[in-house]
């Protein structure tokens, strides 16, 4: 195959930029920051749901004693009210008797929301103290997912970086060979994962290291200074 010093040049410099590449992005691709993000945003969302469901009950609970404080604030009210009512009895014994009963039904029923609302303030201190944990909780995660994504960018940033550098070092060598050359290297790189070319060393491929025999060797001489391994069908810069 026809190529000048300068094609085999470019083609060999492609081939190590290639390498390179796979690797920037394998690299890239594997930063350990990525699972410790992954992690922390699945964690937060299990969390988030416990807040929520957490939430939820803090707010039936708040509801709950809410309707309790009306129903005793209302209680007393008929309390005072009554109680009037007997101050201004004087001395009407049966009326007296009557609303006593009445303020003594009144008592037991605050006796009994009092009960009631010490319990749910019980609840609510427990609640309030989950509370306290998811939101902790969630802080940490936010701190390392934070702490992740910054240092993602840092070294995912250079690895993008070096990544564009080679690349456009790369296209600037691709434009110098010629169209038929540049398409069958594409080809024969998407074909052999990447590894396109190969130096014909003591008789051997230099990428699958097959020996080749006599006959073909001569014939992959009289293609210099680029011929196709019998073999593996990479490219060979025969010297």
């Amino acid at each position: 195959m026809q190529a000048t010093t300068d094609d085999l040049t470019n083609l060999l410099r492609m081939q190590q930029i290639d390498l390179d590449l796979m690797k920037a992005k394998k690299k890239l691709e594997e930063l350990p920051q990525r699972a410790t993000i992954l992690a922390a945003r699945q964690k937060k969302r299990a969390i988030e749901q416990k807040r929520d469901q957490v939430a939820e009950l803090r707010a039936q609970a708040d509801a709950k004693a809410s309707k309790l404080e009306a129903e005793d604030a209302e209680i007393a009210e008929k309390q005072r009210r009554v109680q009037e009512t007997i101050d201004g009895s004087r001395g009407d014994y049966r009326n007296v008797e009557a609303h006593s009963k009445e303020l003594g039904g009144f008592a037991k029923r605050r006796n009994t929301l009092e009960e009631e609302l010490t319990k749910l303030g019980e609840e609510l201190a427990k609640i309030e103290g989950v509370q306290g944990q998811v939101s902790r909780a969630l802080a940490e995660l936010e701190k390392q997912e934070a702490a992740a994504i910054a240092s993602f960018q840092r070294e995912g940033g250079a690895l993008q970086a070096e990544i564009a550098r080679m690349s456009a070092d790369r296209e600037g060598m691709s434009a110098e060979l010629s169209p038929e050359l540049r398409d069958t290297y594409h080809r024969t790189a998407a074909r052999t994962g990447g590894v396109a070319v190969g130096l014909l060393t003591e008789g051997r491929c230099g990428v699958c290291r097959t020996v080749i025999d006599g006959g073909r060797l001569i014939d992959l001489k009289a293609e210099a200074p680029l011929g196709t391994c019998p073999h593996c069908k990479r490219l060979l810069v025969v010297m």
